[in-house]
């Protein structure tokens, strides 16, 4: 199938590459190096999305350690305990969130083989860095979106015997995650993009295809454009599919709002016609529904 489509976009442009319009040079780069551009876009879109996935796993934990109270009642190892890891926490999500990923990748990458003598293939090192970087984001975004729930409700959550763990899992952190959906969509689509600075480590993905191209061909401009629209289309599908889990999670827009005579059949307090009742009058105060 890929043949034919050469055959064809050749068959259009029929002419030497210095001679072609710009549209024939960009027709002519996809029919030949199409492949190429593929498996970058491949590669790009796993490494987003695995890494994506494990960062919020990591920024969950951090955001959750962050979030542990403490009081004088605790005893002093758990209080310890808690300052230290809150303290560590503290450092990684700066130190990831104050440096360039750009960096980061060099300094894993070519750092990890000197320290420790292990030597990584980019692939794996891509996925840890991209990783721990979505993940010292998400740490602050989780930390927020739980400083953010109203703390009555896990006065409320404590008040019916309900132990901090049972509280973080039933009451505060399905709250959380819907608020920090659109945070974790955003950071999907800032991975696809950002995915290009691991190319300085020779991770074979869309920007490094682009600059095989290129150097090939010295169509800069050319290629650029391509994988640009690459680009684009990916973060907007992905955008658009966000969304439609957004709205998934919302739930439906429409709810029956309880009535009072609703809330007077939970409370055990509704009154019965023929026992006595002044139902005939309070029925009419509530717009002349009649009881059943």
């Amino acid at each position: 199938m890929w043949t034919a489509i050469q055959e064809a976009i050749y068959r259009i442009t029929g002419t030497a590459v210095g001679s072609m319009t710009f549209g024939e040079r960009i027709l002519f780069l996809f029919a030949k190096y199409g492949p190429s551009y593929l498996d970058g876009a491949k590669n790009t879109l796993i490494v987003a999305i695995i890494s994506t996935a494990v960062g919020c796993l990591i920024g969950l934990g951090a955001g959750i350690i962050q979030t542990i109270p403490t009081t004088k009642e605790d005893n002093l190892f758990k209080r310890a305990l808690v300052r230290l890891c809150k303290i560590l926490l503290g450092a990684y999500v700066e130190l990831f969130r104050g440096t360039p990923m750009m960096i980061q990748a060099v300094f894993i990458y070519y750092g990890i083989p000197i320290v420790f003598g292990y030597y990584m293939d980019t692939l794996p090192a891509a996925f840890l860095i991209v990783s721990i970087n979505t993940g010292a984001y998400m740490a602050e975004t989780v930390r927020g979106g739980i400083l953010s729930i109203d703390p009555g409700q896990t006065e409320g959550a404590k008040a019916i015997g309900m132990t901090h763990v049972q509280t973080m899992l039933s009451v505060i952190l399905p709250q959380t995650l819907r608020n920090i959906m659109p945070q974790i969509g955003n950071n999907l689509i800032i991975n696809i993009k950002d995915t290009c600075v691991l190319s300085v480590i020779s991770v074979v993905e869309l920007f490094f295809a682009h600059k095989g191209v290129a150097g090939a061909t010295y169509c800069y401009f050319e290629s650029a454009t391509i994988v640009m629209a690459m680009y684009l289309i990916m973060t907007v599908f992905f955008s658009k599919l966000l969304r439609w889990v957004e709205k998934k999670m919302d739930g439906n827009a429409s709810y029956d709002l309880a009535t009072t005579d609703t809330l007077a059949h939970t409370t055990g307090m509704y009154s019965y016609p023929g026992k006595g009742s002044n139902f005939d009058e309070r029925s009419k105060e509530y717009g002349g529904k009649e009881g059943k």
